[in-house]
C-alpha cells in the first residue's frame, strides 16, 4: 500500500526541514582574550578529549571490536579538525596525560557505567547517547592519578579545572542537540508512514460513515410530525449498497478501526453532511438510485465514481485532511489509488473476500525510507561535493540552486549508489518526477543533467556496478 514512490516523496519532504536547520558539532573555541587559566582550561579540555579517544582505543571486547570507540560521540569529536591535529602531534610528542590513561583504562572498565552499557548493547537496547558524559562525570574525573597530573600542568588552578568541565558539560550538550536529531527524525518519518496507513483506512471507512448519516437522515424523515410518502418510503438503493456492507463486515478494517478508534462523524459531521448532500445532487448519485436494477458491480463501480469525481476534489474534504493531518494532502494522491484498487480487488473477489492491501509489499519496501534517510545523512557531505563539483563544469550556478533540488538530488544519489537492486534508469526517472512536482519548472532538466553526470562519473571509478 505504501510504495517506493510514496516513501521516497517523504523523505524528501522530511530531509528538506531536517537538513535546512540541522545544528553541527563543534568543539569550544579558544577563548578570546585568554587569561593564563584560560589557556590552562582549553589546553586541558582538549587533552581530556584526547584521553577518551585514548581510552575508546584501548577497551576490546572479545574479536577485538572495541565498544567505546563505535559510539557517536567519539565519532564526532574524532571528525574535528582541532582533534585531529592534536592527535598527529602526540604521536611524536608525549601526551601530558599518558601517566593516567591505564589507571583510567581500568577504572572506565570496572565501572557500572561501562557494564550497563555493554549489558544494554549486547540486549540490543544500548543508547551510547550519555555513556560518555556519565564516564566523564562518574569515572573519569574522580581518578585521583589523573587529578594529580592536573596538578602538575603550568598555570594550573582549580578554578582551571572547573572552566575545564564546563566547556566538557558544555560540548556534551552540544553533542545532543547537534546528533542531527535523526532518531526524532526516523520517528516522525516512521509516524508519517503510520499516517499514510491510516488514510487508507479512513478512506475504507468513509462510505461506510456517509451511509450511517444516510440512514439517520432517513430515519428522521420517517418520525416527522406529517411524513410524506417517500419519507415513509424512500429509495434505499443507497443505503443497502452491497459494498458498504462489505467494507463494514470485513474483519481487517474493523481491526484497524478498532484498534485506532477511528471515526469521522463525531468531530466531523458538518463536513460529512455537507459531502453527502454534494453526492446525492450529482448526477452519478442520480443515475445510480434510477437504474432499473442494480448489483454488486455497480454498487462498486458508484462509490468508485463517487470517489473519482466528487469526494477527491471537494475543497470541504481537502481542507478536513490539512487539519487533521500535515502530511495527507502529499498522502492523498498516491493512498487514493491504492484505495480504488482496493475497491476493485473487493469487486473482483466478491463481498465475503479480505482484500485489504498490508502496509507495504515486502521487508525491504518496509525498511526502504529508514535506510535512505540515514545513507543521505550520513553521507551528506560527500553527495554535496558530487554535486558541486559538477555543476563546476556545467552551466548551472551553484549559488542560485533551489535547495530542494540539492535535496533530491543527494537522495538520489543515496539510492543510486547504495541500492544496487534498483535499476539506475528507474532511480534517475523517479526522482525527476519528483523534482518536477516539488520544485522549479527547470529542476527536472537539473536533475537529469547532474544525475547523468555523477553516474557516469561513479561508474568510470567503480563505484557503482550498473
Amino acid at each position: 500500500m505504501i510504495n517506493r514512490v510514496l516513501i521516497r516523496i517523504k523523505v524528501i519532504q522530511l530531509l528538506y526541514s531536517y537538513l535546512l536547520i540541522e545544528n553541527h558539532f563543534m568543539l569550544e573555541s579558544q577563548p578570546s582574550a585568554p587569561t593564563k587559566e584560560k589557556r590552562f582550561a582549553y589546553s586541558l579540555y582538549l587533552d581530556m578529549l584526547v584521553l577518551m579517544v585514548r581510552v575508546a582505543e584501548e577497551i576490546e571486547k572479545r574479536g577485538g571490536y572495541r565498544p567505546l570507540e563505535d559510539t557517536r560521540f567519539i565519532k564526532k569529536i574524532l571528525a574535528d579538525e582541532k582533534l585531529k591535529s592534536l592527535l598527529g602531534k602526540y604521536r611524536y610528542e608525549a601526551f601530558p596525560l599518558e601517566g593516567a590513561v591505564s589507571s583510567v583504562v581500568d577504572a572506565v572498565k570496572e565501572s557500572g557505567v561501562y557494564k550497563n552499557y555493554i549489558k544494554n548493547m549486547d540486549a540490543d537496547q544500548g543508547d551510547d547517547d550519555q555513556v560518555w558524559e556519565r564516564l566523564f562525570n562518574l569515572v573519569i574525573m574522580v581518578n585521583p592519578l589523573l587529578n594529580n597530573l592536573f596538578t602538575r600542568r603550568e598555570n594550573y588552578t582549580l578554578r582551571g579545572v572547573d572552566r575545564m568541565r564546563e566547556m566538557m558539560q558544555t560540548t556534551f550538550e552540544n553533542f545532543y542537540s547537534s546528533r542531527d536529531n535523526i532518531d526524532d527524525a526516523l520517528r516522525t518519518l516512521a509516524k508519517s508512514m503510520d499516517k499514510a496507513r491510516e488514510l487508507y483506512f479512513r478512506l475504507l471507512i468513509l462510505p461506510v460513515e456517509l451511509t450511517n448519516l444516510r440512514e439517520m437522515q432517513l430515519d428522521d424523515n420517517r418520525n416527522k410530525y406529517v411524513p410524506t410518502d417517500e419519507d415513509l418510503n424512500p429509495n434505499m438503493r443507497f443505503v443497502d449498497n452491497q459494498l458498504v456492507e462489505a467494507l463494514r463486515n470485513d474483519p481487517d478494517i474493523n481491526d484497524y478501526v478498532e484498534r485506532n478508534k477511528l471515526s469521522w462523524l463525531p468531530d466531523e459531521r458538518v463536513m460529512l453532511e455537507r459531502l453527502l448532500k454534494e453526492i446525492m445532487e450529482s448526477d452519478i448519485y442520480y443515475d445510480y438510485m434510477n437504474f432499473p436494477e442494480t448489483d454488486y458491480h455497480t454498487d462498486c463501480e458508484f462509490w468508485r465514481n463517487v470517489f473519482k469525481h466528487i469526494i477527491f476534489h471537494s475543497e470541504e474534504f481537502l481542507e478536513t485532511l490539512e487539519t487533521q493531518s500535515v502530511f495527507w494532502n502529499d498522502d492523498l494522491e498516491i493512498i487514493g489509488t491504492f484505495f480504488l484498487k482496493t475497491l476493485k480487488r473487493f469487486e473482483e473477489s466478491g463481498p465475503d473476500c479480505h482484500p485489504i492491501l498490508p502496509m507495504y509489499k515486502d521487508d525491504e519496501d518496509a525498511s526502504f525510507g529508514r535506510q535512505l534517510f540515514s545513507e543521505v545523512v550520513k553521507n551528506k557531505d560527500v553527495y554535496r561535493r558530487y554535486i558541486h563539483d559538477t555543476i563546476k563544469k556545467d552551466k548551472w550556478d551553484a549559488d542560485r540552486l533551489a535547495f530542494m533540488d540539492v535535496v533530491i538530488a543527494m537522495t538520489a544519489l543515496a539510492e543510486i549508489i547504495n541500492f544496487p537492486k534498483i535499476p539506475l534508469a528507474v532511480s534517475i526517472n523517479e526522482y525527476i518526477e519528483i523534482a518536477k512536482s516539488y520544485s522549479t519548472a527547470k529542476s527536472g532538466a537539473f536533475l537529469n543533467g547532474i544525475l547523468y553526470s555523477i553516474t557516469n562519473k561513479l561508474r568510470e571509478e567503480g563505484k557503482i556496478n550498473k
